[in-house]
């Protein structure tokens, strides 16, 4: 969005929504900025949620199997889950042969006692907007 264009949504003039912008940089609530890319144009269009469980639950194991993660660009969400299962996964590849790959990375790597993939079939919702009603 165009900095005239935030300025005239929040009410201010150009200069000092520059500088809260710059403020809330500074401080972290703004952590980065983005061009979000149509997966499909560029040749990312199969989505996988891989659900992942371990016997191993030490930090050791925490640390390897985070360091293998991070140094997989196709995976690109993480998340350690409550109940039943350890990990959820988001990858993002071009086909599933590439899927494949990725997997046989992920566990030559880490231990893992199991994992369990789904291919999504369609987006129904995709946003990066967070809801911002419940903001300090």
């Amino acid at each position: 969005m165009a900095l005239a264009d935030i300025a005239e949504a929040v009410g201010l003039s150009t200069t000092p929504c520059w500088r809260r912008i710059q403020r809330m940089e500074k401080d972290g609530v703004i952590r980065s900025r983005v061009a979000l890319l149509d997966r499909d144009k560029i040749g990312l269009g199969v989505t996988v949620v891989v659900r992942v469980r371990t016997n191993r639950h030490d930090l050791e194991w925490l640390e390897q199997f985070s360091r293998t993660v991070e140094n997989i660009d196709e995976i690109v969400e993480v998340y350690r889950m409550s109940g039943d299962i350890d990990y959820v996964l988001k990858v993002v590849v071009p086909d599933i042969a590439t899927y494949d790959a990725i997997y046989k990375r992920l566990i030559t790597a880490v231990p893992l006692m199991d994992v369990s993939s789904n291919f999504a079939m369609e987006e129904i919702k995709f946003s990066t907007k967070l809801p911002l009603g419940y903001t300090r």
